[in-house]
């Protein structure tokens, strides 16, 4: 790496932190406002203050069952260290969530092709799901730029075929990243347009091809059926595809992505998770909650309106920023 290309680096490394530490920036207002209150004159950590931390973290949106086992590891620290001072608590607060995030976490699946060489021999098929509204196409259009920027080949399908707006939308984003994308229009088959970008990904000698689909969860007996007749016309081009399906939820509806999560986790196997709208909520505890609840990892959150602040999820700098003053 030559030093333009460091100092680039840095600048783009700095920009993301920002733009995450402002996202987050609702979240952690709401939390430490109400931190602050449940500590004051108080020395050390005690029934009280858990009780109070155990009523922020479900305001947080981390969900009941997650706030049950951040209370129940501090209770265990306190138990153990006899002594922990409020003043302590961020600290601790930070090392259990960090801890309890790490079971799901890594550079695997779509974050890997980032690393990879060129030209693998095989493109790697990433199958988008998620309910209209949640920000999946655009999810999917940032996601194409990120790999774009990174000299990647990119192939999109618009197998999005139940709605004009998210065809339109998908060419529209194609045509701003500078990436083809495979369209047969409104009312075609969803299968027949993820083969055939399958299909293109493999004659460009591309190294992704990430096919939309329809975001509907009215009949989840429908939606299984067709996410599978995908998933099966694509491995006539390529056997083991798709190697990741992402479920991207919009973390402004805190709890209701969760549901939202359950529900989608029935009618296929989704393999990781894109966090979307997390700039816009006081409710950025529930990445917390869906990655601990489900067990699968977030490889994805968005913080804002650029391309660019669709980030990587990286547990210790989310937490780290998370509890920053």
């Amino acid at each position: 790496m030559g030093l333009f290309d460091f100092f680039k680096k840095d600048k783009e490394s700095k920009e993301q932190q920002q733009a995450l530490d402002e996202g987050l920036q609702k979240t952690k207002t709401s939390f430490f406002d109400q931190l602050s209150k449940a500590v004051v004159g108080k020395a050390t950590v005690d029934e009280a203050v858990l009780d109070d931390l155990e009523t922020m973290l479900v305001h947080a949106d981390v969900g009941i069952d997650t706030t049950v086992k951040v209370i129940d590891r501090i209770e265990k620290r306190v138990a153990r260290d006899k002594y922990v001072s409020t003043s302590e608590l961020d600290r601790i607060l930070r090392e259990e969530i960090v801890e309890l995030l790490d079971a799901n976490s890594g550079a695997t699946g779509s974050r890997a092709i980032l690393d990879r060489p060129d030209s693998p021999g095989s493109p790697f098929v990433i199958m988008v799901v998620g309910v209209n509204g949640v920000g999946k196409t655009t999810t999917i259009g940032k996601l194409a730029h990120r790999f774009h920027s990174a000299g990647k080949k990119v192939v999109l399908g618009a197998a999005d075929t139940f709605r004009a707006a998210a065809v339109d939308q998908l060419i529209i984003w194609g045509q701003r990243v500078g990436v083809p994308v495979i369209s047969h229009g409104m009312n075609t088959d969803p299968a027949s347009v993820a083969y055939d970008a399958v299909q293109k990904g493999v004659e460009m000698g591309a190294d992704v091809v990430i096919i939309d689909t329809a975001g509907r969860l009215h009949n989840k007996v429908n939606l299984m059926n067709e996410l599978s007749k995908i998933k099966r016309v694509m491995q006539k081009v390529i056997p083991d595809a798709p190697h990741e399906v992402l479920l991207v939820l919009d973390g402004s509806t805190g709890q209701n992505a969760f549901l939202q999560a359950k529900e989608f986790t029935k009618a296929t196997e989704v393999s990781a998770l894109a966090i979307t709208k997390l700039d816009g909520t006081a409710k950025g505890g529930v990445v917390i909650g869906i990655s601990d609840q489900l067990q699968v990892p977030v490889r994805y959150i968005g913080v804002g309106e650029k391309m660019t602040d669709l980030q990587l999820f990286d547990r210790t700098t989310f937490v780290n920023s998370l509890f920053k003053k």
